[in-house]
C-alpha cells in the first residue's frame, strides 16, 4: 500500500485542499505525479520532487481534455487516475439555476467521463490500471438544496460501476469514495458556524472528515492489496449515511 514506485498517478483538481493531501500522500509511496488543476499547481509539484509535474486543466474542454492526457499518458504514462475535481453549488430544486446546474454536470460529471476515457489506452498498457472518482455522500442519499452536485455525484457513482463492469477485462478497477463534507478551506467557508456545527452533531463521530483521510482511501483503493475491489462505494462519511 506504501510502495507505488514506478507507477504514474494523475490527479485533477490537485491544487486544492483534498488534491494536495493526495499529492503529497502519493508522493511519499514513490509514485511519480502528474498535477492537473484549473490553478497552477507547479510550486506543488516542485516541492514534491523533480519527477512530478504539474498541467493546468479546464474540465470544461473536452478538446484541452484530450490532449492534456495524451501528452501524460505517451510522457509519463498512466496507472492510476483520480478524477477529484469538483464543483459545488447549491440551490432548492424548484429555483432552477441553468447555468449553475449544466456548469455542475460538465466539471463532476462528464469531466470524469472524459478523463477516464482519454486515460483509457494507458491504463490498458499498465495491466492493472485504477480509476478512483471522488463522488460525495450527497451522491448517495438526499441533502437540502443539492439537487444538481448530488445527482452529478450520483450520476458520477453509476459512471464509476460501468467503468467496473467494462473495463475489468483490461485489469482496471474502478471505484469511488463518497466523503462528508472534508475540511478544505472551502468547504469550511459554506459549513461555518451554527450551520457547521448542526451538521458535525449528525454525523456518528461527531466531526467532518480531514483530507489526509480521503487520500489515505485513495491510496489503498490504488493499492495492489485492493486488486479485488471493484465496483464499490467507499462512504467516508462518519457513519452518517447509516443512520
Amino acid at each position: 500500500m506504501n510502495d507505488l514506485a514506478g507507477r504514474t498517478v494523475l490527479i485533477t483538481g490537485a491544487a486544492g485542499g483534498i488534491g494536495k493531501a493526495m499529492a503529497e500522500g502519493f508522493a511519499a509511496t514513490g509514485a511519480q505525479l502528474a498535477l492537473l488543476d484549473l490553478n497552477d499547481s507547479s510550486e506543488l509539484a516542485s516541492r514534491l520532487g523533480a519527477c512530478h509535474r504539474s498541467f493546468v486543466l479546464d474540465l470544461e474542454d473536452p478538446g484541452a481534455i484530450a490532449s492534456v492526457v495524451e501528452h501524460i499518458g505517451v510522457t509519463m504514462g498512466i496507472d492510476i487516475l483520480i478524477n477529484n475535481a469538483g464543483f459545488g453549488i447549491v440551490f432548492p430544486v424548484g429555483e432552477p439555476n441553468f447555468e449553475a446546474w449544466d456548469k455542475t454536470m460538465r466539471i463532476n460529471l462528464r469531466g470524469p467521463w472524459l478523463m477516464a476515457a482519454a486515460a483509457l489506452p494507458y491504463l490498458k498498457a499498465s495491466g492493472r490500471g485504477r480509476v478512483i472518482n471522488i463522488s460525495s455522500q450527497a451522491g448517495v442519499i438526499a441533502l437540502d438544496e443539492h439537487a444538481a452536485y448530488g445527482a452529478s455525484k450520483a450520476g458520477l457513482i453509476n459512471l464509476t460501476k460501468v467503468m467496473a463492469i467494462e473495463w475489468a477485462r483490461f485489469g482496471i478497477t474502478a471505484n469511488a469514495i463518497a466523503p462528508t463534507v472534508v475540511e478544505t478551506p472551502m468547504a469550511l467557508i459554506g459549513w461555518s458556524g451554527e450551520k457547521g456545527e448542526k451538521a458535525k452533531k449528525d454525523i456518528p463521530i461527531g466531526r467532518f472528515a480531514k483530507p489526509s483521510e480521503i487520500a489515505a482511501a485513495a491510496r489503498y483503493l490504488a493499492s495492489d492489496e485492493a486488486a479485488v475491489i471493484n465496483g464499490a462505494v467507499l462512504m467516508a462519511d462518519g457513519g452518517f449515511s447509516v443512520k
